[in-house]
């Protein structure tokens, strides 16, 4: 098959990588990959595993990027793709009007996934007119049914898989660890709580101060520690976050790390991964990651979060908001030996590559394509 992924960018960010993994992936099984974007820094990572990138401007949220329907129109009719999956509203937007350009016979089948719940709205309901909608998560599903007209059978629900070998199956690296304390002395011999995600008021990094407050009360050997990039931007949030510190006296018991690339590498090293969101995301991969690592979880009980949880690891689940038992949780766990985490296969990148791939050919079937 000749599959053509769509997102605005390959800077950073979940959809980002899973989009560069899933093209790995079809790479291996022989599959012709290509993506289109705005570009980025991941590009690089992207070709290294024999895909190819083809680089227009359809990142922004502007009429103006309407102006790549007929580029993208052109590109389709030279790249006759089998598959066009787009990931994201603008780049749909784009996709869906080039398509509907073409001739019936030339269209490609059209996939799109919702990565989030997205606002309801005529500019998000684009993501609803493909021929095959995939969630990531049940409780993304279940928003898609309730806020637009697509029929149930028109939606898949596949989770967005981890390589699990790539977590479980390196061990910490000493050299890096060693490096690691050069930099920040400060984790030496330190009961770490890693809170994962990007700096985002409603990712909950205020909670997670409190949280770390609480337990250094019990216990002063506790530090967390924040990995994660400012989001747009946001130096007023990370300015508040640096003054709450201050007025509950945890200067000795913060690290910032900022946006990081050996995520693999810091779940190992954590005692503890921290999620705190205050509204539910549509999917918890972090959290997937960390469980793959072997490193417990501790999470409020909604969204994609708690379904990740609930499969993996439901001693980790803890009522929404409920700040007391989500300390009394992480103070049992720190005292607990590291349990034994399995990873549902429907949670493995290997498992969620073919569940795409089946959905893909079952389109092209449908339509009375030789699938290849």
């Amino acid at each position: 098959m000749k599959i053509l992924q769509v997102l605005p960018a390959l800077e950073s960010g979940g959809v980002e990588r899973g989009t560069v993994e899933l093209a790995a992936e079809l790479v291996k099984r022989g599959h012709d990959s290509t993506v289109l974007s705005a570009g980025g820094p991941m590009v690089a990572q992207l070709e290294a595993t024999g895909s190819r990138h083809v680089t227009r401007p359809i990142h922004r949220k502007s009429l103006v990027t309407l102006g790549q329907v007929r580029p993208v129109r052109r590109l389709l009719q030279s790249l006759r793709p089998d598959v066009v999956h787009v990931r994201s509203r603008m780049p749909a937007w784009v996709v869906y009007l080039a398509w509907k350009g073409l001739p019936v016979n030339e269209r490609p089948v059209l996939v799109s996934t919702f990565h989030g719940m997205y606002s309801v709205n005529p500019y998000s309901a684009i993501m609803s007119k493909a021929e095959h909608l995939i969630a990531v998560s049940d409780c993304v599903r279940r928003y898609i049914l309730d806020n637009y007209a697509v029929a149930e059978d028109r939606i898949s629900v596949i989770q967005r898989g981890v390589d699990t070998r790539q977590f479980c199956e390196m061990p910490l690296d000493p050299a890096w660890r060693h490096q690691l304390l050069e930099d920040y002395p400060q984790l030496r011999d330190r009961r770490i709580l890693l809170m994962p995600g990007r700096l985002s008021r409603w990712k909950g990094q205020l909670t997670f101060l409190e949280v770390i407050a609480r337990m250094v009360r019990e216990d002063a050997s506790v530090h967390g520690v924040i990995a994660g990039g400012l989001e747009g931007g946001k130096q007023r949030y990370r300015t508040e976050l640096e003054s709450r510190i201050g007025e509950l006296g945890l200067e000795d018991h913060i690290t910032f790390l900022g946006q990081r690339s050996d995520m693999h590498e810091l779940y190992l090293f954590a005692d503890l991964v921290c999620h705190l969101s205050t509204k539910p995301e549509p999917f918890g991969r972090t959290l997937t990651e960390a469980l793959a690592s072997g490193t417990p979880v501790v999470a409020f009980e909604r969204g994609g979060a708690a379904e990740t949880l609930r499969a993996c690891f439901p001693a980790g689940l803890v009522a929404p908001d409920d700040t007391r038992a989500f300390v009394q949780t992480a103070q049992r766990l720190l005292t607990q030996p590291r349990p034994a985490i399995e990873i549902p296969e429907r949670f493995h990148l290997t498992a969620q590559t073919e569940t795409t791939l089946a959905v893909y050919r079952g389109l092209l079937e449908r339509h009375g394509r030789a699938v290849r």
